[in-house]
């Protein structure tokens, strides 16, 4: 009973790890990813449609991205999808194709990036936090229904520990190599 409350602890940890990481990589650096245009919905026949089912996203370089719409009809709504994002990007439509070039990021935008990941990276660890305490109170109350040893419950709390120890030092990497990416130039 220890080992699936720990694996089932596990498996949320690397999921809250997984979600931070997804988060972190649409925080834009200042080099051109598809992930980026990820959050951008276009009207598409009267519905709101995330940008990749209605035009296929690439890289042309470190600082351009390229959408290729499947529709022409399409062209002027992503267009305007794009400049409402929020993302600060200002695309150029030429026939078909729209390039996004992705401006340098100033000084006072890479603090505020940084703000941002490491909020992102609080919240990561307080769910992992909280799922330590998930675990814990599963293996008191398998302790209190005397299924498990008073000995047995330490020795899975400590492992518990162990467990929400490296999940954390894991969520202080990412952080740091986010850091890193975002003050680069």
């Amino acid at each position: 009973m220890l080992d699936e409350i720990k694996k089932e602890a596990s498996g949320r940890m690397t999921k809250s790890l997984d979600a931070l990481a997804t988060g972190f990589a649409k925080v834009r650096t200042g080099r051109a990813h598809v992930s980026l245009l990820d959050q951008v919905k276009v009207s598409y026949y009267g519905n709101e449609v995330p940008l990749a089912q209605a035009a296929t996203v690439s890289v042309q370089d470190a600082r351009t991205l390229v959408v290729s719409p499947w529709e022409k009809s399409l062209v002027g709504a992503i267009e305007k999808a794009i400049m409402q994002s929020n993302l600060g990007l200002n695309p150029a439509t030429s026939g078909t194709t729209i390039r996004v070039p992705l401006p340098a990021l100033t000084e006072e935008r890479r603090r505020d990036m940084i703000r941002i990941v490491r909020a992102e990276a609080e919240t990561a660890r307080v769910a992992i936090r909280n799922i330590r305490r998930d675990a814990n109170s599963d293996m008191k109350a398998l302790q209190k229904e005397k299924e498990i040893s008073e000995d047995d419950e330490h020795r899975g709390q400590e492992s518990v520990q162990k467990l929400t120890d490296k999940f954390i030092a894991d969520v202080d990497r990412l952080l740091a190599e986010k850091e890193t990416d975002l003050m680069e130039i």
